[in-house]
C-alpha cells in the first residue's frame, strides 16, 4: 500500500499501552508468554491433524484452518506489539500499518466464515449422523473453506482500499496498539464518512450472515438433542459441539462489542483492553478449548508423540 503523494505523513506512531517502563516489561514478558504458547498449541494443532489419520475428517479439517488462522492473526499483531514494548521506538510506517490493517481483517472475516462452517459441520453430524460422510464430503468442506478464503480477500481488500485514499495531514499518533481501523481513521483530515458506512455495511453483513448460520444450525442442533431419550445420549451430542459454541460466544461477544458501534462511541481504554482479548488472548484459547476435554485430539496426540518415539529407537 503505497503512500499518497498528498498526504504528509509518511509513518505512524503506535501509543497504545506506552505505560511505565515496569507495566512494559511485564505487559511484554505477558503477551510474550502467551504468543509462545498461541505458536505451540496452534502449531500442535496443525500437525497433530496433519499427521494422525484418524483425525482426517471434516470436523479436524476445519479445526486445523482454525489454528492456521489464529496461528497467523496472532503473528500479524503480536510480534510488532512486543517490539514495541521493549523499545522506545513505536514507529510503523505507512505501508506497514496498511499492510497489518490489512492481514487483520482478513484474518478476522476468514474467521467468521470458518466458524459458521464448522456450526453447520456439527448440525450435519448430530441432526443427521448416519449420512454424515455423505452431506460433508471432503469436497465440499475445501469448497466452504476456499469460499471463506476468498469473500474475506475480497471484504478486506475493499476496506483497505478505500481507506488508503484517505488524507492524513499532521497527525500520525494512533491511539491503540496496532492499526486498527477505528483509530486510523481518527486520524483523516478529510470525511470519512461514506468509508465509515462502507465499513458498517461489509463488516455488519459478514457478522449477520455467519451469526444466522450460526444460530440456525444451533436451533436445529439444540431441537436433536432434546428429542434424545437417554441422558448419556444428550450429554454425548452436546459435548460434540460444546468447544466450539464457547469459542464462538468469546470470539463474536467481543467483536460484536468493539466494531458494532460509532465512531464517536470509541474508547481508547475499554477498545485496546477488549483487542488484546480477541488479537493476542483468543488465539492462544482456541486450541486449548479444543483439545483439553477432547479424547480424540489427546489420543491422537499420544499416538503422534509415540510414534516418533519408535522412529528415533529404530534410527
Amino acid at each position: 500500500m503505497g503512500r499518497k503523494n498528498n498526504t504528509n505523513v509518511s509513518e505512524f506512531i503506535l501509543m497504545g499501552l506506552m505505560e511505565s517502563e515496569e507495566i512494559r516489561l511485564v505487559l511484554f514478558s505477558l503477551f510474550l508468554l502467551i504468543y509462545l504458547i498461541t505458536v505451540l498449541g496452534n502449531a500442535g494443532m496443525i500437525l497433530v491433524i496433519h499427521l494422525d489419520r484418524h483425525l482426517h475428517t471434516p470436523m479436524y479439517f476445519f479445526l486445523s484452518h482454525l489454528s492456521f488462522l489464529d496461528l497467523s492473526y496472532s503473528t500479524a499483531i503480536t510480534p510488532k506489539t512486543l517490539e514495541n514494548l521493549q523499545t522506545s521506538s513505536t514507529y510503523i510506517s505507512f505501508a506497514g500499518c496498511f499492510t497489518q490493517l490489512y492481514f487483520f481483517i482478513f484474518l478476522a472475516v476468514t474467521e467468521c466464515f470458518l466458524l459458521s462452517s464448522m456450526a453447520y459441520d456439527r448440525y450435519i453430524a448430530i441432526s443427521n449422523p448416519l449420512q454424515y460422510s455423505v452431506f460433508m464430503s471432503m469436497t465440499l468442506c475445501h469448497s466452504l473453506v476456499t469460499t471463506s478464503y476468498v469473500m474475506a480477500f475480497c471484504e478486506s481488500f475493499s476496506i483497505v482500499i478505500s481507506m488508503n485514499e484517505l488524507h492524513f495531514c499532521d497527525s500520525n499518533v494512533i491511539n491503540h496498539f496496532f492499526c486498527d481501523t477505528t483509530p486510523v481513521l481518527v486520524l483523516s483530515c478529510t470525511d470519512t464518512h461514506n468509508i465509515e458506512i462502507t465499513i458498517f455495511i461489509l463488516s455488519g453483513s459478514t457478522l449477520m450472515v455467519s451469526l444466522i448460520i450460526i444460530s440456525v444450525s444451533y436451533v436445529s442442533i439444540v431441537s436433536t438433542i432434546l428429542k434424545i431419550k437417554s441422558t448419556s445420549g444428550k450429554r454425548k451430542a452436546f459435548s460434540t459441539c460444546a468447544s466450539h459454541l464457547l469459542g464462538v460466544s468469546i470470539f463474536y461477544g467481543i467483536i460484536i462489542f468493539t466494531y458494532l458501534k460509532p465512531r464517536k462511541s470509541y474508547s481508547l481504554g475499554k477498545d485496546q483492553v477488549a483487542s488484546i482479548f480477541y488479537t493476542i488472548v483468543i488465539p492462544m484459547l482456541n486450541p486449548l478449548i479444543y483439545s483439553l476435554r477432547n479424547k480424540e485430539v489427546n489420543n491422537a496426540l499420544i499416538r503422534v508423540m509415540q510414534k516418533m518415539v519408535c522412529t528415533r529407537h529404530v534410527k
